[in-house]
C-alpha cells in the first residue's frame, strides 16, 4: 500500500512546523524569545522544560492533519492543554496563537486565523490512544539550548510504522563530525522522511532538492563513531563508554538531543546510536517512531537491547529490555555481543 498523500501532508507540516520554531521573521527569532521568558515547566514530569515552539508546532501540525484528514486519523502526541489554562498562562497562549497564525498565513494553504480556543482544542487533539495514528514527537531540550531539535511525525498503521518525517532546522545539510559538528560555514536546516519498502531521502526545510540516503558501510568498529543523548539523565553515559571499549571505538561520541541522531546517522554521520535510559524510565513511541522508520529504510537496524524489534503496537510506551541500539547491518551482532557483555559486567557487584 502506497501512503503517498499522507506522507506529503506530514513533510507539509513538519516542514511549516519546523519554519515556525525558527522563526518567520528571522533566524532563531522563537529560540531568542525562548530563552527569554518561554521556557515552562510541567508539573508531574521532572518539571521538564516545554516551550512556545512545542506547544505551537503541535496545534501546528494538529490543525494541518485535520483539514488533510477530517475524520480518518487521530494524534498521539506529548502536550496538552491543561498548564497553559491556568491562571498566567494567557499571554504565552496568545504567543502561541500569533505563531501559529502567523505560520498559516505564510504557508497560504489555509485561509483561517485559528482563536485561542482552537489552538488549545489543537493540541488536545494529541491525546488520542488510537491504532491507525500519527504521532508527533517534541525535543525542547536542544531548543532551549540552541542547540539540535527535530519536528518528528510518524503514521502508524495497524500498529506498524509505515512513515516518518524528522524535520531538523538546525542539522548542517552536510555531514556533520565530532570535530565540527556545528561548524557555522555549514548550511543549516534539513529534513529526512522515509515510507516503508521505499527507502530514506533527505533534503533542505525549502524542499529545494532531494537526495537519497544510506547508513555508514563501516565494518570495522575502531572506524566507526556513535551517537548518544546530550543529557545523562536521557542515557546511561558509562554503559555506552563500556559498551565503545569493547568494541574498540575510538572516536569520543557524539552527543545530540532528539531524534536528530537517528538522521544524522541515516545518512552514514555515524555508524552506531545508543540509548540506555536510567531505571523507571519508559520509553514513548513519539521519541523513536520516525526515527526508526528513518534508519531501517536507510538500510539500518533498531532494536532493543535484546536485538528485538521495537513494538510500536501497544499505546503510548515501548515496552523494551534495557535500551535501544541502532547501527547498520555488518556492525550489528558485534554491538549486540558487546551491549550483552557490557550489561553483564554491569550487573555483578562490585567488590
Amino acid at each position: 500500500m502506497a501512503y503517498n498523500k499522507e506522507l506529503a501532508a506530514a513533510i507539509k507540516a513538519a516542514s511549516l512546523a519546523a519554519r515556525l520554531c525558527r522563526g518567520l521573521c528571522g533566524f532563531q527569532k522563537v529560540q531568542k524569545a525562548l530563552l527569554q521568558s518561554d521556557v515552562r515547566s510541567k508539573h508531574g514530569r521532572n518539571k521538564s522544560p516545554v516551550t512556545v515552539a512545542d506547544y505551537g508546532s503541535q496545534a501546528l501540525v494538529s490543525f494541518m492533519l485535520q483539514q488533510e484528514f477530517p475524520g480518518e486519523f487521530s494524534l498521539v502526541a506529548e502536550e496538552d492543554s491543561n498548564d497553559l489554562r491556568k491562571d498566567g498562562g494567557g499571554e504565552i497562549v496568545e504567543r502561541i496563537t500569533k505563531l501559529v497564525n502567523e505560520s498559516l498565513t505564510s504557508d497560504g494553504s489555509y485561509g483561517v486565523s485559528l482563536s485561542s480556543e482552537d489552538v488549545l482544542k489543537a493540541i488536545d487533539s494529541g491525546k488520542s490512544e488510537a491504532n491507525n495514528e500519527f504521532n508527533r514527537s517534541r525535543s525542547c531540550l536542544g531548543f532551549v539550548r540552541g542547540d539540535q531539535y527535530a519536528v518528528a511525525l510518524a503514521l502508524l498503521d495497524r500498529g506498524n510504522v509505515v512513515l516518518g518525517v524528522l524535520a531538523c532546522p538546525n542539522l548542517p545539510l552536510t555531514s556533520i563530525s565530532v570535530a565540527h559538528p556545528h561548524s557555522p560555514n555549514n548550511e543549516v536546516g534539513c529534513l529526512f522522511f522515509a515510507e516503508v519498502g521505499r527507502g530514506t531521502y533527505m533534503q533542505p526545510l525549502d524542499g529545494s532538492s532531494t537526495f537519497k540516503v544510506q547508513v555508514s558501510a563501516v565494518e570495522n568498529p575502531e572506524e566507526a563513531s556513535f551517537f548518544e543523548s546530550y543529557e545523562a539523565a536521557h542515557s546511561m553515559h558509562d554503559l555506552s563508554s563500556l559498551i565503545a571499549q569493547k568494541l574498540g571505538v575510538k572516536a569520543a561520541p557524539i552527543r545530540m538531543d532528539s531524534q536528530v541522531k537517528y538522521g544524522a546517522l541515516s545518512r552514514g554521520d555515524g555508524a552506531i546510536y545508543l540509548r540506555f535510559p536510567r531505571n523507571g524510565y519508559r520509553e514513548k513511541i513519539w521519541d523513536h517512531a520516525a526515527g526508526s522508520i528513518v534508519v531501517t529504510e536507510a538500510g539500518g537496524v533498531v532494536t532493543d537491547a535484546a536485538g528485538k524489534q521495537l513494538d510500536f503496537s501497544k499505546g503510548k510506551y515501548l515496552d523494551l529490555d534495557t535500551g535501544i541500539i541502532v547501527s547498520n547491518q555488518k556492525l550489528m551482532p558485534l554491538l549486540f555481543n558487546a551491549v550483552r557483555a557490557s550489561l553483564a559486567q554491569k550487573s555483578k557487584p562490585q567488590p
